[in-house]
């Protein structure tokens, strides 16, 4: 910032007071600031924060040693938070990576953590290799792998919570040549850092800029790298000025806590709508295009090719996916029913040939759906996973609604669907969670209760269109183990095909599914059912980005101008933002309407806006081969799947889901049309 801007900061800072809750006062904050020449170690200089008397400041940062810089602090009060502005000058060309650590005042051993989208607890449900208290108790990472650049300490024995946020401008990202080390910037960032430390057993809030991440950095899934620091220059006669806000405030558990500290999040930050070109008819119009083009008819099941695709051909591939990540059947589904709205007798005929080629030959001896299919390499995937099944369920029950509507019947597909459904029944443990994976002969692969969710839905479904109680308790009893070991234990774990830790599906299947229990029973019933899918969807809502991250020149999306709020980030393996929504937005506006809470909808609005911006059109394709192919492995953070890095897709992609994700969005209100 140049030097009469900072002037005009520092004179809107005078005068305030440093009251309120938050003790920040130099014994309770320790900072400092590393300086390197370049070709040299840096070198890192710890800072004392002496009080001013009758100064624009209220704080001089100083060292016992000459530094070519100047420092000062103002701290404010600002609606029961503070404001702590740091101003640096340079008095000489410098290199420099500043940082503070506050005292919480709370023992680390009685705490949980929070970094939104990408910290939860202590992480402990993620492996070792990637970021996790399996690793370290202390991780400082960079903002930008955050859905929000803030980090939250929750003392569970006095149930308080504080917490950091960066409150700046982000507009800018440079380039460096290395990712590990002490790296020269090549330009101006806006991306700081963020974390937690143990300092002799107490937790502290730690916080910075330019970024670096401590005690590793997370380069790709499941592969930590050394830590990182980076250094920004600072020319001799310029100013730059930095604001964190500090935040104490008391909840009565973890759950409490994210909540709590969402609203902070969003209120605090804001986020508004982003403005598009693309009306919803003509986003499904260019969608289709998926439809038209992914069409594979020359195997024994038709399906639309939306797996392991590359993003600079988008050639079909031979992989058949029941659910995630292709999909087939509930874009079948789709295209069925706008093929139809449309006069489309191309896309109905497709998908027509999909549901019957599925009906004969899309299924295992014992009649659950061959999940995933390799045709050319002749492999039919053994191992089934309860969330693909529930989801070709999910799909079969909304088709066969919508031709029973249409005066059409399927008594093969129904059978077929009630035989699976049983087959489910028998599944379902004494707990009333579903294993994550297993076989046809019902011996368990994975016992894991994660993914449960996503059978709940097809089972509420079922009890609504086959009017069968048996389904309806088998839902009841899902929900009874999710409220008992995901929902009030805030755990989130596992719904994830191609990994075991945090993510974001975990929270937003269970809050989908408290809410489908919710459309289907009354009074106290549902008052309950309501309360655990509000309670799931703050964790949900956590993980979608609630700023915009800064891109480089060079780095495809900033070129794009892609606006990253509305997006959500997927797990803590892996770390890229996608357009995982479904009818998550249906939830939400469904609760902001029960509880008056107006942030659920219009945060909806902001995803429904946002999640539409890399729509590949004629003249645009953005990165992508072809028309309607959406795109999936969206990398805005140093982080990538194999290929490319910030600012990129990996080279590999799935539009199948995406396209379903985004065509669900666009159907507003289509589980209370089913129900």
């Amino acid at each position: 910032m140049k030097i009469k801007r900072l002037l005009f900061g520092v004179m809107a800072l005078m005068g305030t007071v440093c009251v309120g809750a938050i003790n920040y006062m130099p014994e309770n904050v320790s900072a400092s600031i590393s300086l390197k020449i370049p070709g040299n170690d840096a070198k890192q200089y710890p800072l004392c924060l002496q009080k001013l008397k009758d100064n624009y400041f209220q704080y001089q940062l100083v060292s016992s040693g000459k530094m070519p810089l100047t420092i000062f602090q103002n701290v404010e009060e600002k609606g029961g938070q503070r404001r702590v502005t740091v101003f640096i000058t340079a008095l000489e060309d410098v290199y420099f990576n500043y940082g503070e650590r506050i005292k919480t005042g709370y023992k680390h051993d009685n705490c949980l953590f929070y970094m939104p989208g990408f910290w939860y607890r202590r992480n402990l449900r993620s492996p070792k290799e990637a970021p996790s208290f399996h690793s370290s108790d202390s991780w400082l990472v960079r903002e930008d792998r955050l859905s929000t650049p803030l980090t939250a300490i929750f003392d569970t024995k006095n149930k308080k919570l504080m917490s950091v946020i960066r409150i700046d401008k982000f507009d800018k990202e440079a380039l460096t040549t290395h990712k590990e080390g002490e790296v020269i910037l090549s330009g101006e960032t806006s991306i700081g850092y963020t974390g937690f430390e143990n300092i002799s057993g107490m937790a502290m809030l730690s916080f910075g800029f330019p970024y670096k991440e401590i005690p590793k950095t997370y380069i790709r899934k499941l592969i930590l790298a050394p830590p990182v620091e980076a250094f920004q220059l600072l020319s001799k006669g310029e100013s730059i000025s930095l604001t964190w806000e500090i935040s104490e405030r008391e909840a009565a558990d973890f759950s409490e806590c994210v909540q709590r500290t969402w609203e902070y999040c969003y209120d605090t930050n804001q986020p508004q709508s982003v403005n598009t070109p693309y009306t919803p008819d003509k986003i499904k119009k260019v969608l289709s295009n998926f439809f038209v083009g992914s069409y594979v008819d020359d195997a024994p099941t038709h399906y639309y090719s939306g797996v392991e695709m590359r993003t600079a051909t988008c050639e079909d591939t031979d992989v058949a996916e029941v659910g995630f990540v292709g999909r087939t059947l509930l874009n079948a589904f789709n295209a069925l029913e706008y093929g139809e709205q449309e006069k489309r007798t191309d896309l109905t005929a497709n998908a027509n040939s999909i549901f019957d080629t599925y009906l004969q030959n899309g299924f295992s001896s014992v009649g659950f759906f061959n999940e995933v299919v390799n045709y050319k390499r002749n492999f039919i995937e053994q191992i089934h996973s309860i969330r693909r099944q529930s989801e070709g369920v999910y799909a079969m029950l909304h088709y066969l609604n919508y031709e029973k509507q249409q005066g059409r019947k399927h008594a093969a597909w129904e059978k077929r669907i009630k035989g699976m459904l049983d087959m489910f029944l028998c599944l379902q443990n004494p707990d009333g969670s579903f294993p994550r994976k297993f076989k046809d002969d019902f011996s368990i692969v994975d016992k894991s209760g994660g993914s449960t969710p996503s059978a709940t839905l097809p089972l509420v479904m079922a009890y609504k269109y086959f009017k069968d109680e048996r389904y309806l308790k088998s839902a009841k009893r899902t929900l009874d183990y999710l409220e008992r070991e995901l929902i009030l234990k805030s755990d989130y774990f596992s719904s994830t095909l191609d990994a075991n830790c945090e993510d974001k599906e975990a929270s937003l299947y269970a809050s989908t599914a408290a809410y489908y229990l919710a459309l289907v029973t009354k009074g106290t019933e549902q008052a309950h059912y309501a309360g655990l899918a509000k309670k799931a969807a703050y964790f949900a809502l956590s993980w979608y980005y609630t700023w915009d991250v800064p891109f480089a020149q060079g780095q495809m999306l900033g070129d794009l101008g892609l606006k990253t709020r509305g997006w959500g980030n997927v797990s803590v393996e892996n770390n890229h933002i996608d357009v995982f929504v479904f009818e998550f937005a249906d939830v939400l506006n469904w609760l902001s309407k029960k509880y008056d809470e107006k942030r659920f909808a219009d945060f909806a609005q902001v995803i429904s806006s946002s999640m539409c911006q890399l729509l590949p059109i004629e003249g645009n394709l953005c990165g992508i081969a072809k028309v309607g192919y959406y795109p999936e492995v969206v990398q805005h953070t140093n982080w990538d799947y194999g290929k490319n890095g910030k600012g990129f897709y990996n080279d590999i992609f799935a539009p199948g889901w995406t396209v379903a994700s985004l065509w669900e969005l666009l159907s507003p209100g289509r589980a209370e049309r089913f129900f």
